[in-house]
């Protein structure tokens, strides 16, 4: 297959399909300054094929004989490129016929079209990226937070490559001390050193476990924090959803069971992505679909990581106000007292005795924007993710993880009952395979496959 695609010249439109100030159509592959050349011709004498790589030229964009678009040509030799591979990039007007016909005029000069993720595909081929890192492209296109962000540049820059590598050098080694021990066991001076071996093993299966201890705080910046209002009705859930979506997103009223079902908002707050429902209000009722909306809730509310739990300021708790609070026990909680500018007639001592955090606002009034969003960041921390140090992404880089993991905790459990070195041998190369899985570098072509069905064509 690396033949196939090798031996194949590539193009796409790289920018989103849709009208701006530019597009950028990217072709890659042995014949990509030969299309280029066929397609782009430069203003003056110069030539597209005598072009050095990192250099650009302003010109036209031709098909057939006929002028397209004025544009800049990039090229890039190789292997100093993104793929590797020569590449050339034609930047025209935004339109998105001019991009499409710009496309064609690349593929008619002898490109094909690119798979989706083809060209980060052909980056990892040649080296140029780790599978970590090709995955990290995509994070990083769809990333929805400054956080994220962050934490995908690092990943980007080889962070979570690094500190596996450094976790499977160590097992390596140890598993190559104890292949020598069984091959040349006149030649060792001693016998195979379990306690430094328990020492080292040990070492490793805290790393991978920080690893796994930090996947769900990633998983959280990265596919948003899930929350959700709730409370009995009228106490001002609609309008805190509002408040936090920054637009009119739920109906408000005064009549209970306005809120039927579930209204959904990704937000953000503080840095943080949030995806926010606002349920139905919580009360015993006759009418069916109301009873639909208030069961919904309760499922939500069950999913959720984060609850913002609404109480009226300007009435007295009520039993389903309790009811709510003990439904919370073991719940990440925000108690939200909600109508400060109305005269308070609640016993707050009721809830500072089952919420550990309160915050006291007025839903209507905007300045109440900046209490919730210091109230949120104490209670969902993203500075507890070292985003330098590489992190756990995605499924299958935890799976890998939990694996090497479980190795390595079976080779320190034969080390504690006394089982000789060679059968322990077996067990780091289980932890060493899962970790080369885990960075890519004897993953099947099924895992790459899977990999790149996230990448959109042209990147």
């Amino acid at each position: 297959m690396t033949d196939i695609l090798y031996s194949n010249t590539i193009a796409a439109i790289s920018t989103p399909p849709a009208a701006g100030g530019v597009s950028m159509i990217r072709v890659s592959g042995d014949r990509a300054v030969e299309v280029a050349e066929k397609v782009f011709h430069p203003v003056g004498s110069r030539k597209v094929s005598e072009m050095a790589g990192y250099t650009a030229c302003y010109g036209g964009i031709y098909s057939g004989g006929k002028k397209l678009d004025d544009g800049v040509l990039l090229i890039f030799r190789a292997p100093h490129s993104y793929t590797g591979e020569d590449v050339a990039e034609i930047t025209c007007h935004g339109g998105i016929l001019v991009s499409r016909r710009v496309l064609r005029a690349c593929l008619d000069a002898g490109a094909r079209m690119a798979q989706a993720g083809e060209f980060t595909r052909r980056a990892l081929l040649s080296g140029k990226l780790t599978l970590t890192q090709a995955e990290a492209v995509a994070d990083m296109i769809s990333a929805k937070s400054d956080g994220y962000l962050q934490c995908v540049s690092a990943q980007l820059d080889g962070a979570l490559y690094r500190k596996i590598s450094a976790v499977k050098q160590t097992l390596v080694d140890l598993a190559g001390e104890i292949t020598a021990w069984i091959d040349y066991p006149d030649e060792m001076e001693e016998g195979f050193d379990y306690a430094d071996g328990r020492k080292r093993l040990e070492a490793c299966r805290s790393e991978i476990n920080a690893l796994l201890d930090g996947y769900g705080v990633g998983q959280a910046m990265k596919d948003g924090v899930s929350a959700a209002i709730v409370g009995k009705p009228n106490v001002g859930k609609s309008t805190l959803m509002n408040l936090l979506a920054g637009c009119e997103r739920s109906i408000v009223a005064d009549i209970e069971g306005t809120t039927r079902d579930i209204v959904e908002e990704n937000i953000m707050l503080g840095g943080i992505a949030f995806s926010v429902a606002d349920c139905a209000g919580i009360r015993e009722t006759n009418d069916p679909i109301e009873r639909i909306g208030v069961e919904k809730m309760r499922k939500r509310m069950e999913q959720s990581r984060l609850i913002f739990a609404v109480f009226d300021n300007s009435r007295p708790l009520s039993e389903e106000d309790f009811q709510l609070a003990d439904a919370l026990k073991d719940k990440t909680v925000l108690c939200v007292i909600n109508k400060q500018d109305l005269e308070s007639r609640i016993d707050k001592s009721c809830l500072e005795k089952r919420f550990s955090h309160i915050v006291e606002i007025s839903a209507e009034n905007e300045s109440s924007l900046r209490l919730l969003t210091e109230a949120v960041k104490e209670l969902v921390n993203p500075e507890s993710l070292d985003v330098s140090s590489g992190f756990i992404a995605n499924e299958r880089q935890r799976d890998s993880a939990a694996a090497a993991g479980r190795a390595v905790d079976s080779a320190l459990e034969a080390i504690a009952g006394g089982v000789t070195p060679d059968a322990v041998g077996v067990m780091l190369e289980a932890a060493v395979d899962s970790l080369s899985q885990l960075t890519g570098e004897n993953a099947s072509e099924q895992v790459i496959d899977s990999v790149f069905s996230r990448f959109c064509v042209g990147k």
